[in-house]
């Protein structure tokens, strides 16, 4: 890992009544250029149109390949990934936007917080996550 990992976990084991399998941290330690990302919405990054989909997992993966092609156009990698905040509209999309993100930070353990809020820039938004990555020195 490219950080140190401070109490590693998996959400299976803290929330067991959750179907959800995220790899995340208490806390994350890391030296390097730090990378911070604006709230990532369901959008294409070069044309900011909308993807056509009201779902909150196909907004997820949206929003989840925004941050990857981000960092790695900074000339970094998920691996460096350090912390998301995820900002939900409706709670009850909470399970399915966790469980899709968490196929893109596998391994990774970032550190993460979730708020629900009353709406994003955009009605149509379900969801929007911002993000933090240092790339090690």
């Amino acid at each position: 890992m490219a950080h140190t990992r401070i109490r590693p976990f998996n959400t299976k084991d803290t929330y067991p009544e959750q179907r959800l399998d995220n790899d995340l941290a208490q806390g994350v330690t890391a030296r390097g250029t730090t990378i911070f990302l604006r709230g990532q919405c369901p959008q294409d990054l070069d044309t900011a149109k909308n993807i056509d989909s009201h779902d909150p997992v196909e907004q997820t993966h949206k929003v989840m390949q925004n941050i990857r092609q981000l960092i790695e156009e900074a000339g970094g990698e998920m691996g460096h990934l350090c912390k998301l905040v995820v900002y939900l509209t409706d709670v009850r999309h909470r399970e399915a936007v966790y469980r899709t993100m968490g196929e893109y930070i596998k391994g990774v353990h970032p550190v993460c917080t979730g708020l629900v809020v009353v709406a994003l820039a955009r009605p149509e938004w379900l969801v929007e996550i911002d993000a933090t990555a240092v790339i090690p020195d």
